[in-house]
């Protein structure tokens, strides 16, 4: 009897657990479907996931419980008892779960943004109740709590309009710097990426013991690029030099 009794129980969860990820693959696929027929933002439907995944988990979890026989009511005043440090361990995760909701109703930044916190930065893959997924340029998965963003600042640069690339040389006291200029403003402003409604600049920063240090800027509307764009101007600026000094 014992052993038939077992084996029930076994079965019970395991049909419970297929079942619960059936309903749950169920939910994602019409979330999904009536997420792209009213057009609804990708952090909506992930946070909508979220809350599908967890809501049934947790009844998955009571109806196991209770049909193996655990009384859920002892397990709830045992809790009771140990409240205070229940209290503690959930602090974070309910505090995590609010900050999602913020940024969820703030909308101050979505998937697809690129933001950077605690000097990290990476475009958003995920926007969850308790974490927020990004990707940095060197394609590593970083992991950061929401509550975060509720303790720390961060910058969300795909929300401007546009984004300047900035590129530091140092130039010898030699270089015509009026031609210098003429031939960066020409050079930069043929890139592709390089936004037309304000020219590239060159600006003196500093005299120093081994030349002019100047400050050379673009403006693009791609933020997730800059990186790139600013290795594109530093092999350009070489050329003009190595022009100059030809």
């Amino acid at each position: 009897m014992e052993v038939n009794g077992l084996i029930r129980d076994i079965a019970v969860i395991v049909i419970i657990v297929l079942v619960s990820i059936l309903i749950v693959r169920w939910f994602y696929f019409f979330i999904k479907r009536f997420g792209k027929k009213f057009e609804w933002d990708l952090t909506v439907i992930q946070v909508l996931q979220d809350i599908v995944k967890y809501g049934i988990g947790i009844l998955a979890l009571s109806v196991i419980l209770k049909e193996i026989g655990i009384d859920i009511t002892a397990i709830a005043v045992s809790l009771g008892i140990v409240g205070v440090a229940v209290g503690f361990a959930s602090r974070d995760i309910i505090s995590n779960f609010i900050s999602g909701v913020l940024i969820l109703m703030d909308k101050s930044f979505k998937v697809g943004d690129t933001i950077e916190i605690s000097n990290q930065k990476g475009k958003v893959t995920k926007v969850g109740f308790r974490t927020t997924t990004i990707t940095n340029p060197n394609n590593s998965v970083i992991t950061i709590p929401n509550s975060s963003f509720s303790k720390n600042p961060y910058s969300n640069y795909t929300s401007m309009d546009r984004r300047r690339v900035d590129l530091n040389v140092t130039v010898s006291y030699n270089t015509n710097l009026e031609k210098l200029a003429s031939a960066i403003e020409k050079r930069i402003s043929a890139f592709p990426w390089v936004l037309t409604e304000e020219k590239p600049q060159m600006m003196i920063k500093e005299l120093s013991d081994v030349g002019v240090k100047i400050l050379i800027t673009a403006w693009t509307n791609d933020p997730w690029k800059t990186s790139k764009y600013r290795s594109l101007m530093a092999e350009e600026i070489k050329k003009i030099l190595g022009e100059e000094n030809a």
